[in-house]
């Protein structure tokens, strides 16, 4: 069976963001991954998983879900952290 491990390898982002994406998506994590996988070798992919990491950032304050706003922030910025070319677009 494969685990969310594999499954982040395939994709090259962490459960963090596969769930954030998941999450704006309406997406279980493997579809969720198979999306990430796909917008990652796209132009300006990488751009639109911020941008969905982002949205569910706002939603979850509009909702006054502080501690799930708090998860995404950190996944948004390990997003940054392993993609430093982020910070220049």
């Amino acid at each position: 069976m494969i685990s969310i491990v594999d499954i982040c390898g395939l994709c090259g982002l962490d459960q963090e963001q596969i769930d954030a994406i998941g999450e704006h998506e309406h997406l279980p994590d493997v579809a969720a991954a198979a999306l990430a996988a796909y917008l990652l070798h796209m132009e300006h992919g990488l751009e639109k998983v911020r941008d969905m990491i982002v949205d569910d950032i706002k939603i979850a304050l509009a909702q006054k879900r502080k501690g799930h706003a708090a998860e995404l922030l950190m996944a948004l910025r390990h997003l940054y952290e392993k993609n430093p070319q982020l910070s220049s677009l």
